[in-house]
């Protein structure tokens, strides 16, 4: 992003103001909102794509600020921006895209490194979807989630909680339900910090089985809406020609169901809708 706000891929003018973004670049479009119970918005997001040998390549970042760090809407918008730039970089040059997952967390933890101050240690957690034309290269840390939403009834979650309650899911001592009911709900076990040199994110690569939707969100989304089949349901068929009104109307949901923390939505349809995205 320019000095004077425009951003250096699209040219188009990045909104200032945190508490309600919209931003569509045809190929993925995204939604982020403060909520009702916040005072600011502590989320932040980041689109981009890019024209590759082998195809149109559609890039979101999506950070969650720890609310208990000190300056969290600087962390997660430090971390958003940073990501980006590595992951666009890398598709525009041909790279391998999860090893420039991998990167981009690394450079987002640096940007944050620079925020660390007599305050503390700003935080955020963080994900990220790199949509090829033939997979999806995903990296996270902490709970912000990734879903794939399909009609064809292969929906399903793709990414696994860094948290308390995962790990007793995981462990037997509680199901999912009575988890998310603990006191240790939201408890992350991993994030992305400006006091952690060496983040340890995890990185996949999914294989869309047909045409369907990726979306990636934090958890004031999921919070209300976990379940893969619930999310198809409000969302497909629509987001395939209307990603921006169906992330749009998810927002809406999660505000209207309490909005009890910020909420971000991003959806990118697959396979990437190429004359939609000719149109922005």
């Amino acid at each position: 992003m320019t000095a004077e706000g425009y951003c250096e891929s699209c040219g188009r003018k990045i909104p200032s103001g945190r508490d309600h973004t919209e931003l569509d670049l045809g190929l993925i479009a995204g939604v982020t909102d403060r909520g009702i119970r916040h005072q600011r918005n502590e989320d932040a997001m980041a689109l981009a794509t890019a024209d590759t040998a082998t195809g149109p390549v559609a890039i979101g970042v999506v950070c969650d600020g720890v609310s208990s760090s000190p300056r969290p809407d600087e962390a997660s918008l430090a971390a958003v921006r940073a990501a980006v730039r590595v992951l666009l970089g890398a598709a525009r040059r041909g790279d391998d895209l999860a090893e420039a997952s991998a990167e981009a967390v690394n450079v987002a933890s640096a940007e944050l490194s620079m925020l660390y101050g007599t305050d503390g240690a700003p935080s955020a957690t963080y994900i990220s979807a790199v949509v090829e034309p033939d997979a999806v290269v995903l990296c996270w840390l902490g709970d912000s989630r990734a879903y794939w939403l399909a009609e064809d009834g292969t929906s399903r979650r793709l990414t696994t909680d860094d948290s308390l309650a995962q790990e007793m899911v995981t462990s037997g001592l509680l199901n999912e339900t009575e988890a998310m009911a603990s006191s240790h709900a939201h408890v992350i076990t991993r994030w992305l910090g400006a006091d952690i040199s060496d983040p340890q994110a995890h990185v996949t690569r999914f294989t869309p089985p047909g045409n369907g939707v990726v979306l990636i969100c934090s958890d004031g989304l999921w919070n209300y809406l976990p379940d893969a089949g619930d999310l198809t349901a409000r969302t497909l068929p629509a987001a395939s020609d209307d990603p921006l009104g169906v992330a749009g109307e998810l927002v809406k949901f999660a505000v209207d169901a309490g909005g009890i923390d910020n909420i971000t939505v991003v959806l990118a349809p697959v396979p990437l809708n190429t004359a939609r995205g000719a149109q922005r």
